[in-house]
């Protein structure tokens, strides 16, 4: 016999919370705090931080978690302090000392090295990362003593400045990036291109896609201690401010019907229309009609494509049919 539906635990919530993460918890702790204190039934995160760092973590409740990968594949923007000197295993404050070195270097050094860090780089992850090798998350093996070798991944580093010198010992950057750039490893790396070692010592982030650090709430005023009284729903943002800093491409209601039906457009048909800062070799858009956000679409081979529609109400994602499709072929997003 089938097993009865079960109903789900909690209350049903959509939208965006805008956490500022403190130091010392994780990101999926933070997830679990919340998920508790909203009483929420489905809660996930826009991008993890380590626990050490603090700052930007967003916090996806219900339909926004449709969302999630268009978030984690923002501009990112970062500060971090580098210790010279005490290289970790960890790359970080919170790993021991692997390796140490007296050089210092100067800013003049330290700005010489940072060209080769900007643009599309090749990047070996932390050993301590949560990527899987042979199956397993390097972090474990990292934990149990085996010897973990990652190879270089691409990465995309838009900016890369040295912003101050407190002291010889320690330098703070600002970085912004997009999807996938270890902080660690830029730390570790500008400190080897120096000829020194080094380690984060502090790791703040200050921007995910359209969430802003002076957007974000501290933790401990949404899930403080039993005293406390549970957070107001009405601080979520609405599910679709996840899709703000994506290119908006302006449509008719026709062109817009079009790609519901999931048909495809010329992009020569829209010239004119496409927005100076979309990629045409596979960027998203997000296909506007009547100022009104109908889904999002990817350039793509001289084409608008489909990829993700807003359902009823527009307040969840549905998928489109499939390219060439008849309009009424049903589909369950």
């Amino acid at each position: 016999m089938p097993r009865p539906h079960r109903k789900p635990r909690g209350i049903a919530l959509d939208g965006w919370l805008i956490v500022d993460k403190p130091s010392g918890v994780g990101s999926t702790d933070v997830v679990n705090k919340l998920k508790r204190a909203f009483n929420a039934q489905k809660v996930g995160h826009g991008g993890t931080l380590d626990p050490l760092a603090t700052g930007v973590l967003p916090i996806a409740f219900g339909a926004a978690t449709k969302t999630v990968p268009y978030v984690m594949d923002g501009t990112k923007t970062y500060r971090f302090t580098l210790r010279f000197g005490d290289e970790r295993d960890t790359d970080d404050a919170d790993g021991k000392t692997i390796a140490t070195s007296d050089k210092r270097p100067t800013d003049d050094e330290i700005r010489a090295a940072l060209p080769a860090f900007i643009g599309d780089i090749m990047q070996i992850p932390p050993i301590y990362s949560a990527i899987k090798v042979n199956g397993e998350r390097a972090y474990d093996m990292a934990r149990e003593g085996q010897l973990v070798e990652l190879a270089p991944r691409p990465a995309r580093v838009d900016r890369f400045e040295l912003e101050s010198r407190p002291d010889a010992d320690t330098a703070i950057f600002t970085v912004q990036s997009g999807k996938g750039v270890y902080m660690r490893s830029l730390a570790r790396d500008i400190a080897r291109a120096v000829g020194s070692v080094g380690h984060i010592a502090t790791l703040r982030r200050m921007r995910v896609g359209p969430f802003l650090e002076e957007a974000a709430i501290p933790l401990d005023k949404l899930a403080g201690t039993g005293d406390t009284p549970p957070p107001s729903p009405d601080l979520l943002l609405p599910v679709t401010t996840a899709l703000a800093d994506i290119p908006a491409l302006a449509l008719s209601d026709a062109e817009a019907a079009r790609l519901s039906f999931g048909q495809t457009i010329s992009l020569v048909e829209l010239m004119g229309r496409i927005p100076d800062d979309a990629n045409p070799e596979g960027g998203l858009v997000r296909a506007m009609a009547g100022g009104r956000l109908k889904g999002l679409a990817r350039l793509d081979a001289g084409l608008v494509k489909p990829e993700r529609w807003l359902g009823p109400g527009e307040t969840t994602f549905v998928a489109p049919p499939p390219v060439g499709a008849d309009s009424d072929t049903e589909q369950k997003g």
